[in-house]
């Protein structure tokens, strides 16, 4: 028997995107997988969709992935959209779930962890304390400060050239509303978002930022999100020293964390050195697959 395919409403869209969801279930009606469907709405990437798939193991092969998979792939057509993503761990049952119905490989990514009890302390101070002429780093906790809103939000371009290799991913459009957005989702999670900032000493604006979301009790782990340098302060040592700040911050404001999690494009060069530079230890790898609908 085909599995029974429901569709479930998401009551909390984001101001960026909106969910669709569905559930599968086997004839005794116990759950046998879900889809989740992400449709981005903000300029830039409405023409975008994202999927998370997911088949309990005692229910593969039995036809739930590829049905659950057709109701998400109609309703992104339906809503016009010309590209579905979706990530899986290389090498696992999901990849090569993706690989078989027509997804291609578009972006290699590999995932780090650092344990900030084994960090060198002595060293990332010493990195934090070296001096970087004509710059000062300074950080804030939830919602960026109204006197900065204005230039943190225009130093998010610092990711708009972020290795994306193949994937038809379209532009991030920022601007203070989606800034303080961003914020507030994070904080409506019970989580909380640390960011350094390096700040060009000439006129106040902000040239790079580093975020961390950790949890709201301070312990397992926490996640790095956006790392970026505005292209015209490239070239000063701000990413590591962003992230050195960050790590010191976390240790210091959060002793309890069990580690700091990130994730880097294998193409990303420069980054993929800063963290091993940092001691952040590769943990697995992924793949984002794409279909052109």
């Amino acid at each position: 028997m085909p599995p029974r395919i429901t569709p479930l409403t998401d009551p909390e869209p984001t101001p960026s995107s909106r969910r669709l969801a569905w559930l599968a279930s086997g004839t005794d009606g116990a759950p046998a997988g879900s889809a989740f469907l992400r449709l981005f709405t903000k300029e830039g990437q409405e023409h975008l969709a994202e999927l998370e798939l997911a088949v309990h193991p005692a229910e593969r092969r039995r036809g739930v992935g590829g049905a659950l998979l057709e109701a998400a792939v109609s309703a992104a057509r339906d809503e016009g959209r010309r590209s579905l993503v979706a990530q899986a761990e290389t090498g696992s049952p999901g990849d090569l779930f993706l690989a078989a119905r027509g997804f291609r490989r578009v972006l290699a990514l590999t995932y780090a962890r650092l344990v900030p009890a084994d960090v060198d302390h002595a060293r990332i101070t010493e990195i934090v304390e070296r001096p970087h002429q004509g710059y000062e780093l300074t950080h804030w906790e939830g919602t960026v400060p109204p006197e900065l809103a204005r230039t943190f939000a225009d130093s998010r371009r610092a990711m708009d050239d972020m290795p994306m290799e193949g994937t038809d991913y379209g532009t991030v459009v920022w601007d203070v509303e989606r800034v303080i957005s961003a914020a507030e989702t994070v904080a409506k999670r019970r989580e909380l978002l640390r960011t350094v900032a390096a700040v060009d000493c000439s006129d106040g604006s902000i040239a790079g930022f580093c975020e961390l979301v950790v949890p709201g009790d301070g312990r397992g782990d926490a996640q790095h999100y956006g790392t970026g340098v505005l292209p015209e302060h490239r070239g000063h040592g701000l990413g590591l020293w962003m992230k050195a700040e960050s790590i010191r911050l976390a240790r210091q404001q959060h002793p309890e964390l069990d580690g700091l999690l990130t994730d880097t494009a294998d193409s990303n060069a420069p980054m993929r050195a800063i963290n091993d530079a940092l001691g952040y230890l590769p943990t697995h790898r992924a793949v984002e697959c794409q279909l052109d609908l």
